[in-house]
């Protein structure tokens, strides 16, 4: 870090940079279909279909794991909201003409990402119930995060912001629960 610059915003360059970089892979065909693909199953999709499955399981035991994936996902979204319009941080294809946006935002703002904070803390409690579950989840989890910032809706931070996020709120309904 250039001794000129502050820490702060030494930090956001590198942010930009690796979010034009990633960005980047969008470029490619397959890449860009793919994770425009698992984006739009993390828009809710994929985790209502696990929810039902994980309902639908054998045993008297999986309305638990349901309802703590359910008031959990409340939790999330309240808390992503919130944090949005505080912060109101702009997109980073609004903000350098480098990042090419491949697909619309559901909401306006980039900060934190709603789709990484519901991954990492879906996938948490999921594996808790069923660590089976952690083969399939886990990657897809990297790849909702990954396609985040190559589809050019979020910075790399905001990713980040989202697997804390996701990860404490996780944690702290796990100790709750």
């Amino acid at each position: 870090m250039p001794r000129s610059v502050p820490a702060h915003e030494w930090l956001s360059q590198q942010d930009e940079a690796l979010c034009i970089r990633m960005n980047q892979a969008s470029r490619i065909r397959w890449i860009c279909r793919t994770l425009r693909l698992i984006s739009r199953l993390a828009d809710g999709a994929f985790w209502y279909v696990l929810m039902l499955a994980i309902l639908a399981w054998p045993g008297q035991r999986s309305m638990i794991p349901f309802l703590h994936m359910v008031i959990t996902g409340i939790v999330c979204t309240l808390l992503y909201k919130w944090l949005k319009v505080k912060t109101a941080r702009p997109r980073p294809s609004e903000r350098n003409q480098a990042v090419q946006r491949a697909v619309s935002p559901l909401d306006e703002y980039s900060f934190p990402s709603g789709h990484t904070l519901h991954a990492v803390a879906f996938t948490l409690i999921a594996i808790y119930y069923y660590p089976a579950l952690s083969a399939v989840l886990l990657p897809f989890t990297v790849l909702v995060a990954a396609s985040r910032i190559v589809l050019g809706l979020h910075y790399p931070s905001d990713v980040l912001a989202g697997v804390v996020i996701g990860s404490a709120i996780a944690s702290v309904s796990l100790l709750l629960w």
